[in-house]
């Protein structure tokens, strides 16, 4: 199983409970083989600053290992230091139509209204293709707006299957049954570079003063009017993390208007802190060096794994010098 994440900002509750535990959980069940990425060379399909990102790799690996990715039970490492990422997506690149990457629906929305496009951006899918296959992964959890990623490399693998021989399996998707968390101005999925995000570590308070300004049901003005859970992200999030003897009564309350959004939302609260609470206590204990120490291990090992599979490219591609043993 292979699973990435962009770090492009501070890991957010809809990380957490959308993904995060979920991967948690499978590693924890100790199914199969995992593989954890953190993908840096996506977060370089739009401007960035060098200084930043640096930051931002360490500091998402210390929130992914206090989050309960164990480095001593999956292969935790950041996609730029195994080459061969980019190495196969160029590769790749030649078996993929243009048309295919032009009907991408990411790149038409993160694309829209930006004075600059970088190419990087769309051909982001080949390179997501190459992390899957690089590793001949047979499985990959994805949410409802990756599916159509997942489909092109399930196709990539089968056009260079077609035009060099069998290399890689088809991978499958594992369809998350964990929420799509919205952000907290209600405009589209919870996202850092949106800003509307609840950093999963944040200050106890700005974590609060966020929540409780998140938007709900926008036919809901005041406490008197009936509340609909369905279209209430602060419901979504209670499925999510409130135990489940509660959704019931939390339900009651909103729709028959015996409780306003802030009494739903400082229940909420309650819930995160139960959850997150151990979870700081445990960032604040890691060590930087030596999580950069099992990032370079789990570096080694990813590159074991993809040597091998670019080896077995190059031979069926015709690439490269036989002489340079590579």
């Amino acid at each position: 199983m292979l699973s990435g994440i962009q770090p492009t900002g501070e890991l957010h509750i809809g990380n957490w409970l959308g993904a995060v535990r979920t991967w948690v959980a499978q590693i924890e069940a100790d199914v199969e083989d995992t593989l954890f990425c953190i993908v840096d060379a996506h977060a370089i399909t739009v401007p960035y600053e060098p200084a930043d990102l640096q930051a931002r790799i360490e500091g998402f690996a210390l929130d992914l290992v206090a989050c309960g990715l164990d480095p001593e039970k999956t292969t935790l490492f950041v996609q730029s230091d195994v080459r061969e990422h980019t190495e196969l997506a160029w590769y790749l690149a030649s078996v993929t139509p243009y048309g295919d990457l032009g009907r991408m629906t990411q790149f038409k929305e993160k694309g829209e209204g930006k004075d600059f496009v970088s190419t990087a951006l769309f051909t982001y899918p080949v390179l997501m293709s190459a992390d899957i296959l690089l590793y001949k992964a047979t499985v990959v959890p994805v949410g409802d707006d990756q599916v159509q990623h997942l489909e092109l490399a399930r196709e990539t693998a089968r056009r260079f299957a077609h035009r060099f021989g069998p290399v890689f399996p088809e991978p499958q998707p594992r369809l998350s049954s964990a929420p799509r968390i919205m952000g907290i101005d209600g405009d589209g999925k919870m996202s850092k570079s949106k800003g509307n995000a609840i950093s999963l570590f944040e200050d106890k308070d700005a974590f609060w003063n966020k929540l409780r300004g998140a938007f709900t049901d926008p036919q809901r003005l005041k406490k008197s009017d009936p509340g609909r859970p369905e279209v209430c992200n602060i419901y979504t999030m209670h499925k999510a993390l409130t135990p489940s003897d509660k959704h019931a009564e939390i339900r009651d309350n909103c729709t028959g208007a015996k409780w306003g959004c802030v009494d739903c939302k400082k229940l909420l609260f309650e819930s995160f802190e139960r959850e997150l609470v151990p979870l700081r206590t445990k960032r604040e204990a890691l060590s930087a060096g030596k999580l950069r120490e099992a990032l370079g291990d789990g570096a080694s090992k990813a590159r074991k794994i993809a040597a091998e599979t670019m080896r077995e490219v190059r031979d069926v591609m015709g690439l490269g010098s036989r002489a340079a043993g590579l």
